[in-house]
């Protein structure tokens, strides 16, 4: 996939967060610049967000990579010209083959505009993804960051989210509440504040663990461990 270069922002929203929050600035100073790749291209970005669901990285470019050598770029055009089945030959489910061919259709009879996409709000964005098999809200949210980079988004669905904001708070769990606290917190910049959490969640860092992970290691913790169970991410069908 072709990438146009790195979520952009600079040192307003910097001196913003690190203002609003001294552990988030901590964490800021610690990490350093944080370079993300971003793509403008919606509609294959779309694509590979449904290719890469509840499968591995590794089998994700794997699949992603035979795509390309089969189909060469993918547009609605030359989505449209091909069969489920060749869809599927490549590695994915059918139901997957399916919601491709779908988003592809929408887009070619006007009911997805991605060029109008840009204009709307967030909300707006949101609803016109999430209409579309196969993408829920978390993946309506991360093509805001990566292809649309608006600059305050937040997703609560997103494990490493919490997870990063379980490690630089030090809590053994982030209920909806304080994560809402966080979010109007970051606010208007939430979207860099992700790219730090991200950061703090990759586990890179040896300032920051995880205290939910201390939780299940403990012998005293029991089986009523707060935290998060690991899943693999499924978007609505």
């Amino acid at each position: 996939m072709a990438r146009d270069g790195f979520f952009r922002y600079g040192e307003k929203e910097i001196a913003y967060l690190k203002g609003k929050d001294k552990k988030l600035a901590a964490a800021m100073d610690l990490i350093g610049p944080v370079e993300r790749p971003v793509d403008s291209d919606l509609f294959e970005s779309l694509i590979d967000s449904v290719v890469g669901q509840q499968i591995s990285t590794k089998a994700h470019i794997t699949i992603r990579e035979r795509m390309a050598r089969r189909f060469g770029p993918f547009t609605p055009e030359i989505v449209a010209g091909i069969s489920a089945e060749d869809l599927q030959a490549c590695g994915i489910t059918m139901k997957k083959a399916v919601y491709i061919k779908e988003i592809a259709e929408e887009v070619l009879a006007g009911r997805l505009d991605l060029e109008k996409l840009p204009t709307l709000s967030d909300a707006e964005v949101a609803a016109a993804l999430t209409r579309l098999r196969g993408i829920g809200i978390w993946t309506a949210e991360m093509l805001m960051i990566f292809c649309l980079q608006r600059p305050d988004i937040l997703s609560y669905d997103d494990l490493a989210i919490r997870r990063g904001l379980r490690m630089l708070y030090g809590r053994r769990e982030i209920t909806k509440e304080f994560f809402e606290r966080c979010r109007k917190r970051y606010s208007p910049h939430g979207s860099v504040a992700s790219l730090y959490l991200w950061a703090v969640a990759s586990g890179r860092y040896a300032e920051y663990s995880d205290p939910a992970q201390k939780a299940k290691e403990s012998p005293a913790a029991g089986k009523k461990t707060p935290g998060e169970k690991k899943t693999h991410r499924k978007e609505k069908s």
